[in-house]
């Protein structure tokens, strides 16, 4: 299913209703920008996903989403964002998600639903709540018109899924329409909804963002703890020694030096735990005086490190881990590594991506590969 599914992000509004000088995809919630929720919760569905930024936004939105996402200039209107993405979307994905970076908070869960129908063979897909307030029509001199009845009405929401051809063709055959359904709904084609979710919330203005927090830490008196975490090896002059990294075995490279198995986005993800808990540091936790890690899997450590977290009374919320290298290309693997660690972290919400130095340093000159890590953590 991973292997057929790409995500477009539409992430071109205006942050001004948020009081924000910046558009309102780069605005923080918490410790991630909006598009970098939005990105994180589609990651583990989506293999592929393309980011429309407003036009002179593109290196910041690369900056903070590194290479593992496809950030292109959106276009005047957002259907216009949508087709421009939609075309450089390749031919092997079977499904698409539309989604908006506003509702960066929609769960990884709920894309999958989405996509879960897709496979079973509907075309179009959408997630949709309830009303629960009564609707009126007004005219334009502010006068109601009409009440429907509210009991067939639904709120619509994102990611809306849909087969490529369809998606392709609805964008062909119109111009623009509130959402990426309405054009499918002009074909002819039936749209299927699902139930949505409250964490999918649009954050339009400042209450939205309050929401949103409350929605990521419903407990005002929890304690959230950040860590950072670094680590850097050099490939093994050993050609036998394969590569570990993010979890993942990659057999067409050479490996990297180390006590043990030398996987820096591990160790980089450990480092951060450690910290953010206040229980020292990778070094002082995995020594290479200690027999026991020789050889040991960033798995195995990252397992051991969640259950140091546990033990001092911290969950983790989620954890980020960019790696710095020329090669591997993580993206074509991104959530398959995303998925391994997620594994060895009992679940945990879990955000990989990747970026070289343009040929400076140890790792621009393709010597080794380094990774540095956030975790937040939150009392038990």
């Amino acid at each position: 299913m991973i292997n057929k599914t790409a995500a477009i992000i539409a992430a071109a509004g205006a942050g001004n209703r948020l009081g924000a000088n910046l558009p309102k995809a780069l605005v923080k919630l918490l410790d991630k920008t909006l598009v970098e929720h939005a990105v994180a919760n589609l990651a583990p569905i989506a293999q592929h996903i393309v980011v429309t930024a407003p036009s002179g936004f593109e290196d910041e939105f690369k900056k903070v989403l590194g290479d593992q996402v496809t950030v292109i200039t959106g276009g005047v209107l957002r259907s216009d964002s949508i087709r421009i993405a939609l075309a450089s979307i390749p031919n092997q994905y079977e499904y698409v998600l539309v989604h908006d970076a506003a509702r960066s908070l929609a769960p990884t869960a709920l894309a999958k639903s989405v996509i879960d129908q897709l496979v079973n063979g509907e075309q179009a897909v959408v997630p949709v709540l309830d009303l629960v307030d009564t609707i009126k029509e007004v005219d334009a001199s502010g006068y109601v018109r009409n009440t429907p009845d509210r009991s067939s009405l639904r709120a619509v929401q994102t990611p809306q899924g849909f087969t490529k051809s369809v998606l392709e063709r609805a964008h062909q055959a119109s111009d623009d329409a509130t959402d990426d359904a309405a054009l499918v709904e002009a074909l002819g084609v039936k749209v299927k909804t699902i139930a949505g979710d409250e964490r999918a919330l649009k954050i339009t203005n400042k209450s939205d963002l309050s929401r949103a927090l409350e929605i990521l830490h419903p407990d005002s008196k929890v304690k959230l703890r950040v860590g950072i975490g670094t680590d850097a090896h050099a490939f093994s002059t050993d050609k036998n020694r394969k590569l570990s990294l993010a979890c993942l075995t990659w057999s067409d490279e050479i490996g990297l030096d180390g006590h043990s198995d030398g996987d820096v986005a591990s160790h980089a993800i450990c480092d951060a735990l450690l910290a953010a808990a206040n229980l020292g540091d990778l070094g002082s936790n995995f020594g290479v005086a200690d027999a026991k890690y020789a050889g040991a899997s960033g798995a195995q450590m990252l397992a051991e490190s969640l259950a140091k977290v546990k033990a001092a009374g911290f969950n983790i919320e989620n954890v980020s881990v960019q790696i710095v290298g020329n090669r591997p290309k993580i993206a074509p693997r991104r959530a398959e590594a995303i998925a391994a660690i997620s594994a060895a972290l009992s679940g945990a919400a879990v955000s990989v991506s990747a970026t070289s130095t343009d040929g400076l340093g140890f790792t621009g000159e393709g010597k080794g590969l380094s990774a540095i890590a956030t975790a937040l953590l939150v009392s038990a």
